[in-house]
C-alpha cells in the first residue's frame, strides 16, 4: 500500500509540475484541452442551470445582426458616408421594417437595437412564448437545425399557441429558406441578453483548429 500511496503522490506531482510550470508545446495543449472540458462540462452546465437554458452561451459566427457594412453592404444595399449610427441604420434599413409595422422609436427601444458582430459571446436564458417580445434576440434551431441568433420582428397567435419570425438586422430580408418564419416553442433555444465583445473570436479559432486536425 505504501508503494501504491508513494506512486500516486509523484505521479500528482509530476502531474501538477507538467500543467502548471512546463514551458513546452505539449503542456500548453493540454491546458488548452482541460480549459475546453472545464468550460464544456462544468462551468456552461452549471450556468444552464442558473439561467435555464441548454446554451447559456453562444458564439456569433456570421455578419447578419450587424450593423457596419460588408463590402459596402448592408440590408441589401450598397451605401457611402455610412457612420454606423441608428440614424444611418435606419436610413439604410428602416424601409424594411415599416413595412412590416416597425417604426424607428420602437426600433431603438429594442434590446441590442444596435446588432453585434461576429466573433461576440451572447449570453441567453430560457424564455416561454409569452416571455419573448417583439425585438427580442432569440437563438433558434433554423434549416437543417442549425442554430440561428435574430431579431424577431413578428409575432403570430394560433389557437393559443404563438410563433415568431426573426430578421438579421443585416439582412435584406426575412429569409424563410432560414427556417425564421412560423418558429415554434419547440425550436427557441434562448433569448439574448447580454453581448460580451471579442470572446468568440477564441471559439472560433479553437472550432477551425479543431477542423483542421480531424475534419468535420
Amino acid at each position: 500500500m505504501k508503494k501504491i500511496k508513494d506512486w500516486n503522490n509523484k505521479f500528482l506531482k509530476k502531474t501538477w509540475h507538467f500543467l502548471w510550470h512546463e514551458d513546452s508545446a505539449l503542456s500548453w495543449f493540454a491546458n488548452l484541452v482541460l480549459a475546453v472540458i472545464l468550460v464544456k462540462f462544468v462551468i456552461i452546465p452549471f450556468l444552464g442551470l442558473i439561467l435555464g437554458t441548454s446554451f447559456p452561451v453562444v458564439a456569433v459566427v456570421s455578419s447578419s445582426m450587424d450593423h457596419n457594412p460588408i463590402e459596402d453592404k448592408i440590408c441589401g444595399t450598397t451605401v457611402s458616408n455610412y457612420n454606423g449610427s441608428l440614424d444611418s441604420y435606419w436610413n439604410t434599413c428602416g424601409k424594411l421594417y415599416e413595412n412590416i409595422g416597425i417604426d424607428k422609436k420602437t426600433f431603438e427601444s429594442f434590446p441590442l437595437s444596435d446588432g453585434f458582430e461576429k466573433g461576440n459571446i451572447m449570453v441567453l436564458v430560457g424564455a416561454k412564448p409569452d416571455e419573448i417580445k417583439k425585438g427580442d434576440i432569440i437563438v433558434f434551431r433554423g434549416g437543417n437545425n442549425i442554430p440561428i441568433i435574430h431579431r424577431v420582428v413578428i409575432i403570430n397567435e394560433k389557437d393559443g399557441k404563438k410563433t415568431f419570425t426573426t430578421k438579421g438586422d443585416h439582412n435584406e430580408g426575412i429569409i424563410p429558406s432560414f427556417g425564421e418564419v412560423d418558429i415554434t416553442e419547440d425550436k427557441i433555444i434562448g433569448k439574448a441578453v447580454l453581448k460580451i465583445p471579442y470572446l468568440g473570436y477564441i471559439k472560433i479559432a479553437f472550432d477551425k483548429i479543431i477542423v483542421s486536425i480531424f475534419g468535420r
